[in-house]
Order: C-alpha cells, then sequence, then structure tokens
C-alpha cells in the first residue's frame, strides 16, 4: 500500500506544480489547491508521534492532503472523516483514494462545512474525539469552523489550520484567526513558516 500511496501523491504533486505555475488555465472550482509536500511531510510526522486514529479534515479538496494523512490512520486502523463540497473534487478524490488504496478510511461528507460541523458537533459521540483536525476550507468562515470542531477535539489532540501566510490575500483574516486562538487558555498555539504557514493548535484542556 506505501508504494501506491507514494504514486499517488507524486502524481498529485506534479499536478498541483503545474497548476501553482498558473502556465495552464484551470478553473479555480477545479484547482487543487492544496497542501504542500512539506506541510503533508509535517501533518504525517504528527499523526505518527500521536499515533492518531480519529480524525476530521475540512475542505478534501481533490484528496491530496487526506491521502499524506490517511497512510498513518489505515496503520492505527482509524477513520478520516473528510469534508467537501465540490461534487467534482469528491469524484476525483475517490479516484484517487481507490489508486492509493486507502478508500476504506475515508469517509466523505459532501456539503457546506459549516453545516455538516454543526450535524457533528451535535452528536455526543463526537465529543473530545477527535486526535487530529485539518482545517483548509474557506477562510473567511475559519473562526466558526473552529469554535465548532473544538469540543470535538481530544485532550491533547492537534488541530493543523493551513495558509497562516499564503496567499497573501489571506493574510489579514489568518492573523485575526490567530489572535483569537491566543486568547484562548484552553489550548497552546504557534504559526509555523513551513508550507504556506501552518497554525498548530494543541487542545491542553
Amino acid at each position: 500500500m506505501i508504494n501506491s500511496i507514494s504514486k499517488v501523491l507524486d502524481e498529485l504533486e506534479i499536478q498541483s506544480t503545474r497548476e501553482k505555475s498558473k502556465k495552464e488555465d484551470i478553473p479555480h472550482e477545479d484547482r487543487m489547491l492544496a497542501i504542500t509536500k512539506e506541510t503533508g511531510e509535517l501533518i504525517n510526522m504528527i499523526l505518527r508521534l500521536k499515533n492518531a486514529k480519529n480524525m476530521l479534515e475540512v475542505g478534501m479538496s481533490t484528496g491530496y492532503s487526506t491521502i499524506w494523512c490517511a497512510e498513518v490512520i489505515a496503520e492505527q486502523s482509524g477513520k478520516i472523516i473528510t469534508i467537501e463540497q465540490n461534487p467534482s473534487k469528491i469524484k476525483r478524490a475517490k479516484e484517487n483514494f481507490q489508486k492509493a488504496g486507502v478508500i476504506d478510511t475515508i469517509i466523505i461528507k459532501e456539503g457546506l462545512a459549516m453545516k455538516i460541523l454543526t450535524e457533528l458537533s451535535l452528536q455526543k459521540k463526537y465529543n473530545n474525539f477527535f486526535d487530529f483536525v485539518l482545517i483548509d476550507a474557506d477562510k473567511e468562515n475559519v473562526i466558526e469552523y473552529f469554535d465548532l470542531i473544538f469540543p470535538m477535539v481530544a485532550i491533547g489532540g492537534v488541530i493543523v489550520t493551513d495558509n497562516m501566510l499564503y496567499p497573501e490575500i489571506f493574510r489579514d483574516e489568518m492573523k485575526k484567526f490567530s489572535d483569537y486562538l491566543k486568547e484562548n487558555p484552553k489550548l497552546h498555539t504557534i504559526t509555523s513558516p513551513i508550507g504556506n504557514g501552518e497554525e498548530i493548535t494543541i487542545k491542553i484542556r
């Protein structure tokens, strides 16, 4: 399975590089808008250090970040719940998961992130449930997403939020988010310059 995962990740990295080079005119709704390879490696390492089993992802896109995570979660016989609104991206992600051999590890929730997160937060079984969360969705709602997610994270659980520094158009929004987190006594958080900038947050109580 590891060879299959590496092969699919390599293919998706090539696609993402082409997209970022802007040599091809890809409509915005079809773009991967993926995390960087460095971020994938970081997340994979955090998951291993935690022996994480239950993961939530907000913003699956075509599944590049999900596959980085699924390699570890599958080893723990765990599950990733991932949220995506775009049906075309869901179709592409499923094909990628199938090729990587990780489709049985992943539960896709199709629809608006706010609606799905609200539904999950109302289910008692998800209280203090997730070991790890990746937030990589629309930046305008990042604080609202975080507030819905935080009660669902286990003590010691890690939340990684992408795009803290790049694209620069989001930087003011994400700075507000980081400042908002720093006011919360129930967590520790840092902004890392890895990739597009990652907020790494640990729930301490």
